[in-house]
């Protein structure tokens, strides 16, 4: 077997280690799977940034800003999606529903912060959902 084809079929194992985020990221998307939330897209980049998850929960289109943290030394890792971070999630957010004809949908912004100790095997998730309404201009949603 080419060395080429093993590490296509082990993926991400042989590429360089996850950063805490990447982590995160992963735990979201499986705590979100458990919810029974649809994963249809992963680190959606646009123009003005990226989305970190993009869910399906029933029908309505779920746009999930995940922050990770070791602790809360810094504040708790929702503190962190403030005003400005939000106008641009809801930028993105239209552009998104925009590149994919599907504004005739409901849409919401979801935050996961994820507190992940160093010796810790698993995080701890809190899950807030319909965390802030879209922001700026022409807000996109009723």
């Amino acid at each position: 077997m080419k060395l080429s084809t093993l590490i296509r079929r082990l993926g991400d194992q042989w590429r360089r280690p996850q950063s805490l985020g990447q982590r995160g990221e992963r735990a979201a998307e499986r705590f979100l799977r458990g919810l029974r939330y649809k994963i249809v897209a992963r680190r959606e980049r646009g123009r003005l940034g990226e989305l970190d998850l993009v869910a399906v929960d029933g029908r309505t289109i779920v746009f999930v800003e995940v922050k990770t943290r070791a602790s809360h030394h810094a504040g708790h890792p929702a503190e962190s999606v403030g005003p400005h971070k939000q106008a641009r999630l809801t930028r993105l957010a239209l552009a998104y529903l925009k590149r994919h004809e599907l504004l005739e949908y409901s849409a919401r912004f979801d935050v996961l912060a994820i507190t992940w100790p160093a010796n810790a095997r698993k995080p701890q998730i809190e899950h807030f959902k319909n965390a802030f309404e879209a922001v700026g201009r022409g807000q996109m949603f009723s």
